[in-house]
């Protein structure tokens, strides 16, 4: 296969929201540039980029599909990714390694939920940018309209560089603002174009946008700035040298209008991506970190330098094990090449390196810096891993993914099954980094978490489908903790047994008294005159804690607590550790009943963004939650509420939050404090746990 450097590489993700057109345009591009022979459909399940069967059944990307194909002898690494929120992972690892975003905009819809939320990742990237409005010819598409809309939600720095002829059902041809020229598509799939004169009609709209395009290139430097000024327009040199500096200072952000369904736009837009949108060596160096040193390093994209490559995706396929997807940030790589994976510190030999078109693959002998590729059966290398030259131990940029919204407990359907789960759901986290998964000590259950419901399913269904493995999903226990407000002077215990031979015996005095929160617990040794000898003191301890493990109340943790060991008796031949253990939990037990028993629940802060609209809605439920809102805040169109809300309140609250307002609500958790539970919800929850206490000795 042809090797390509760094100046003939374009590395585009496609960004948006569900439904938008992303995978279509890829398939149509794909075709235009013959690197397949029929055009897929999303509502056939046949296209290149979207091949798991959930991706053919949902009609939904779920995960992000590099491809490739030359145009122009320029070589466009495009990423396909999903525009559902629930698998943003996917996005911004696209994201992290791609040198351009392109927003797909419906033509009629506009800018909607998933349009802003993947486009505040590319301002938070400060990364150069295009806008693709999409479905011109659905018979209610207002192009203009969503343009402007574009350059408000979006950025003012928007600009047209095609736009249609007649839009809705009649649309098949655009004029090109740059070439100055009406093209007209024939049928989808006969890669028939036609360029011709602007008629006389749209002359003057033309001219009038190319102008506005010619300035906002012009801004892109003080020299042309004045030569606008001076001479009112630009030579196509000028115009052409410009056009890419606006576009990769993030001046311009050029928009083209597109009917990807019906083959029309694609060409005007393949011509502008080789021609203007950045090569990988035209955007800023990466800043990288030595191993070792742990000095700061700029990465520079040139084939001549050390290796270092970032696996950013990976992919587990029956029959042929891990597929581990990377970008090449500096050097050369070719088969069998020895590297180090700095993250882990373990080497790796290549094996055959392969481009991909989704589930198809093509063997390179050679990719370049800036290029993007794919190697089979890694030892242990992983998402998120940087591997280099030995020579040149460098740490590139990690990918940074959201923290979780929503967590379910794992339950298998069999038993005997734990140890096939973890590992399953150790895969699932490889291919979605934003799926994580922890057994969690304290409640004692396998927890699941992630961005939305759907991904949570997806995964339980990958279980099923590949491992053979059935689980429920079910809401996880709170881990409450229990602790006293009042104080035992004196909880006593005898642990006394005779049975024939040796007995036991045991006898302990203690007092309880609370601590600050937070302080967690503490043990006094205030025996006098050796009443209970100090070989037995241990034991007393480990009493202590074990029953403040199990908990009392609901089989929580006990926190908070003093406890002093203040009196006791024993027997010279019965008393043993055994007998005092026994004693030291039992008037623990007696005593913590005693000292005004509590429970607490974890409090955890909200940070919920949404549109000012559902402001009073969102508050109204956050306060119907038992939350308590502690500031409002507002971030352009957007209002920011923080609030703390009990951890028992929040099971499906992204979900919950989604349905609020209309998919547009976001918002972060965070584990804050520890809180005492209302008296009313305290009993419904040692009763439910008494309850299912006694369903399990049954």
């Amino acid at each position: 296969m042809k090797e390509y450097n760094a100046e003939a590489i374009r590395n585009i993700a496609f960004i948006g929201h569900g439904g938008s057109g992303k995978t279509t345009i890829s398939e149509i591009l794909l075709f235009t540039a013959g690197e397949i022979n029929r055009i897929g459909r999303v509502e056939e399940g046949n296209t290149t980029s979207d091949f798991n069967s959930n991706e053919i059944e949902k009609a939904i990307s779920i995960a992000a599909s590099p491809l490739n194909f030359e145009w122009n002898n320029t070589k466009l690494n495009v990423l396909d990714t999903p525009g559902f929120p629930d698998f943003v992972g996917q996005v911004i690892s696209s994201l992290h390694v791609a040198d351009l975003a392109v927003s797909v905009i419906k033509s009629f819809e506009g800018v909607e939920v998933g349009t802003e939320q993947t486009w505040d990742l590319v301002k938070k990237n400060k990364m150069p940018a295009a806008v693709i409005i999409n479905k011109c010819d659905n018979e209610h598409s207002k192009f203009f309209e969503t343009v402007a809309q574009a350059k408000i939600h979006l950025s003012n720095d928007i600009t047209v560089v095609s736009f249609p002829v007649k839009e809705g059902l009649n649309f098949d041809s655009l004029i090109d603002l740059v070439k100055m020229k009406m093209v007209t598509y024939g049928e989808a799939g006969s890669k028939k174009i036609m360029e011709e004169d602007i008629p006389a009609d749209l002359k003057a709209h033309a001219e009038k946008l190319r102008e506005i395009l010619i300035e906002k290139v012009a801004e892109s430097s003080e020299e042309l700035m004045n030569k606008f000024f001076e001479e009112g327009s630009l030579t196509d040199d000028e115009m052409q040298q410009g056009l890419k500096a606006a576009i990769i200072s993030g001046g311009l952000i050029p928009a083209f209008a597109m009917a990807a369904s019906k083959g029309i736009g694609h060409n005007t837009f393949l011509d502008f991506a080789a021609k203007y949108f950045p090569a990988p060596n035209e955007v800023d160096p990466v800043e990288a970190v030595m191993k070792e040193e742990g000095n700061k390093v700029e990465i520079k994209c040139d084939a001549d330098g050390e290796v270092s490559l970032l696996i950013f995706k990976s992919l587990s396929e029956q029959h042929v094990g891990e597929l581990s997807i990377f970008k090449v940030y500096s050097g050369s790589l070719t088969p069998g090449m020895d590297l180090i994976n700095t993250r882990r510190e373990k080497s790796e030999r290549l094996g055959q390196i392969y481009t991909l078109n989704g589930h198809n693959r093509k063997d390179v002998q050679k990719l370049n810096a800036g290029d993007i590729g794919a190697v089979v059966k890694l030892k242990d290398s992983h998402t998120g891993d940087t591997l280099s030259s030995k020579n040149f131990t460098v740490v590139l940029p990690a990918i940074e993914y959201p923290e979780p919204v929503i967590r379910f407990a794992v339950k298998p359907k069999a038993k005997g099954d734990e140890d096939k789960i973890s590992a399953a759901l150790h895969t699932a986290h490889e291919e979605e980094p934003t799926l994580n998964t922890r057994f969690d000590g304290e409640i004692a259950q396998t927890i699941v978490s992630g961005q939305g419901e759907l991904q949570l399913n997806l995964a339980i269904k990958l279980l099923k489908d590949r491992y053979g493995v059935e689980v429920d999903l079910v809401e996880p226990r709170i881990p409450y903790r229990e602790t006293i407000k009042g104080k035992c002077e004196d909880s006593e215990y005898k642990h006394k047994k005779q049975s024939g031979g040796r007995g036991q015996y045991g006898h302990v005095h203690l007092k309880l008294e609370p601590m600050p929160r937070g302080k967690g617990y503490e043990f006094v040794d205030a025996i006098v005159g050796g009443v209970v000898p100090g070989r037995f003191i241990p034991a007393v301890e480990k009493g202590l804690k074990e029953i403040m493990t199990k908990g009392i109340l609901t089989g929580s943790k006990v926190v908070d607590v003093r406890v002093t060991l203040f009196d006791g008796t024993f027997h010279a031949v019965d008393s043993d550790e055994v007998s005092f253990k026994i004693a030291a939990s039992q008037a623990f037990k007696k005593g913590f009943l005693e000292a005004k028993p509590m429970l607490l629940e974890p409090i955890y802060d909200i940070n919920v963004k949404i549109p000012e609209k559902y402001m009073g809605d969102v508050m109204g439920d956050i306060s119907g939650k038992r939350g308590k809102i502690q500031t409002m805040d507002s971030d352009e169109s957007f209002q920011i509420i923080k609030a703390k809300v009990p951890l028992a309140e929040l099971h499906k609250y992204s979900t919950h939050l989604r349905s609020l307002t209309s998919g547009r609500g976001m918002f972060e958790m965070s584990f804050s404090h520890y809180e005492e539970v209302p008296k009313e919800t305290e009993a419904k929850v040692i009763e439910e746990y008494q309850k299912h206490k006694e369903e399990e000795a049954e």
